[in-house]
Order: C-alpha cells, then structure tokens, then sequence
C-alpha cells in the first residue's frame, strides 16, 4: 500500500485517531512502534479501522483534515460505510436548533 492514504486507527483508550501518509504499511509500523504521532504513541495499541487511497498526498491530508473535525458518530459511519447516515450526522443535533424549535 503506498498510494498517498488517509486512514482512521483505534486506539486502545477507544478513541480515534486520523492522518494521512504516503506509505500506509509502513506508516501503520511507526505508529504500532510507537514512533508515530505522540498521542497513538500513548494509547498502544492501536488499529487500523479505515482508510482511503488517492493519486495525490495533498488530497489524502485535505481529507484527513475534513474528517478529524467530525463527530465520533459521523466517524463510525464512515468506518462502517453507513453512507446515509453521513447527512444525519452532519446536521446540528442540539434541542436549541432550529429545526427543534417549537412554536407556542
């Protein structure tokens, strides 16, 4: 595997990391090594749960990007190709939105 990836690893404390690489095998060694990113490097070991592959790398960290700012929920979605479910997940989810507001 070394088309430019972006990839998503569980983590022991069962959070999700996300990143992108040029080289995923060798990538996924560093991390299990410990000599990835500080934060996998703390939570051993770790696993990879999803990846993309693309031509080019900066389209690779142009998605790893979009998808650290979404929610663990829309996370597991994509991991779990629940695909209609992305939409919901994109959609502000607090009692105050407006879509919840009730007319007295």
């Amino acid at each position: 595997m070394s088309d430019p990836t972006m990839y998503i690893l569980k983590c022991s404390n069962d959070l999700y990391y996300t990143g992108s690489t040029k080289n995923l095998k060798r990538r996924l060694k560093q991390h299990q090594n410990g000599h990835g990113a500080n934060f996998t490097k703390k939570y051993l070991p770790i696993e990879l749960v999803y990846f993309e592959s693309f031509s080019r790398i900066d389209w690779a960290f142009y998605r790893e990007k979009q998808v650290q700012r979404w929610s663990r929920n829309k996370k597991e979605a994509l991991i779990n190709s629940e695909v209609n479910q992305l939409k919901f997940f994109s959609e502000c989810q607090n009692e105050t939105h407006f879509r919840n507001y009730k007319k007295e």
